[in-house]
């Protein structure tokens, strides 16, 4: 008699090339080399990170709007498939998830993947917009088995901002660090500011948004400037570039920041820079840091809700100053650029994020047997 291991099914949607994609690829990749069968099943499938998903996962393409029209198709996968667990990887996601089940008859444990501060992201919208994120989360998250934060600070944000008892909550790290990233960091760097050092390199990556705040980095990278040289590199794209650009020239700093858009392979800049900075507003688990001190690179991040103070271990292996303080920030730029951590202390602290251990926490949160 032949035997089947039972599936893991993942729910979420591919729709461009952010973070969440990146890491859903890694813990994917992680469960299959455990043995675990997956199904990937979108409710969207584009961008760049479509090309990630590992060989072995069966995909599913529901090709829906939105989330929410995305259960009537998530009803018929798990109806014919039934699959022994179902992860959702964000908010909306994971409460179709959980209607999903109950229409659907199918025992899956369901578990749902809390990526950010929702308290701090919700924090200048109004009543009716914090109302449609907080209602459908009161009632619907205690009906997963598993709530599953990528830190403790987002747990202690959702319980706080839900009400529902802390000890649901069960915090994860990012599967944030593959082999794959030293790897890729050994590709050739055409640029030249890594060849002439000049000046210290300070990189610096992320979604041109608000959340990430860059603007206050700009102008601590022009105090910074008034005492050194030194160069900033900011990889990203997104709607703040018109903004960042003006600022680049209001602060007469052409010529000495660059601004070259989104790159596939952030790697090299990481591993080459002299320095990572993080400026964010908040986070949930910023994984650019982690990769960055997996890289050995020193890193200065602000002490945002939430995922630095914890990365770095309060402060222990990173300077941490308070959010939108430039002063402070570019304090701790340069002290940081005078007596950078050795590489081994900042390998060291990246080492929970190794993404094989956080997919066997998954996989067992979620009660499936590992090989």
């Amino acid at each position: 008699m032949s035997y089947t291991r039972p599936r893991l099914a993942v729910f979420m949607s591919f729709s461009g090339d952010g973070g969440v994609e990146h890491m859903m690829c890694n813990l994917m990749e992680g469960m299959v080399v455990q043995g675990i069968p997956v199904d990937l099943v979108l409710i969207k499938a584009k961008g760049g990170h479509l090309s990630r998903i590992p060989p072995a996962v069966r995909v599913f393409e529901l090709n829906a709007a939105t989330s929410l029209l995305a259960l009537p198709g998530l009803v018929r996968y798990l109806r014919r498939h039934r699959p022994a667990a179902l992860l959702a990887a964000k908010d909306r996601a994971g409460r179709v998830a959980v209607l999903a089940r109950r229409l659907s008859g199918v025992k899956a444990r369901v578990g749902i993947r809390l990526g950010q501060t929702l308290s701090a992201s919700l924090k200048h919208k109004g009543r009716i917009a914090r109302l449609a994120r907080y209602l459908p989360a009161r009632w619907l998250y205690p009906m997963a088995d598993e709530l599953i934060a990528v830190s403790r600070g987002v747990a202690d944000d959702m319980a706080a901002f839900t009400g529902i008892p802390r000890e649901r909550f069960r915090t994860i790290a990012n599967p944030t660090v593959t082999s794959r990233i030293v790897e890729d960091s050994r590709a050739d760097l055409d640029e030249p500011w890594f060849r002439d050092r000049d000046g210290p390199v300070i990189v610096a990556a992320g979604r041109l948004t608000a959340q990430k705040d860059f603007p206050n980095l700009l102008r601590a990278f022009a105090a910074l400037s008034t005492s050194r040289r030194a160069r900033l590199i900011i990889l990203g794209e997104g709607r703040g570039r018109p903004q960042l650009e003006a600022m680049v020239e209001d602060l007469d700093l052409a010529g000495r920041v660059k601004l070259p858009g989104f790159i596939a392979n952030p790697y090299p800049y990481f591993a080459a820079a002299d320095l990572f900075v993080l400026a964010s507003r908040w986070e949930g688990s910023p994984n650019v840091l982690v990769e960055a001190l997996a890289l050995g690179t020193p890193v200065v991040a602000t002490d945002c809700p939430s995922g630095p103070r914890e990365i770095l271990r309060g402060g222990e292996v990173g300077r941490l100053v308070p959010v939108g303080d430039p002063f402070a920030l570019a304090q701790a730029m340069a002290a940081t650029l005078d007596q950078p951590p050795g590489a081994d202390i900042l390998r060291d602290a990246a080492a929970p994020f190794e993404a094989r251990r956080s997919a066997r926490a998954y996989v067992q949160a979620l009660g499936m047997d590992v090989e």
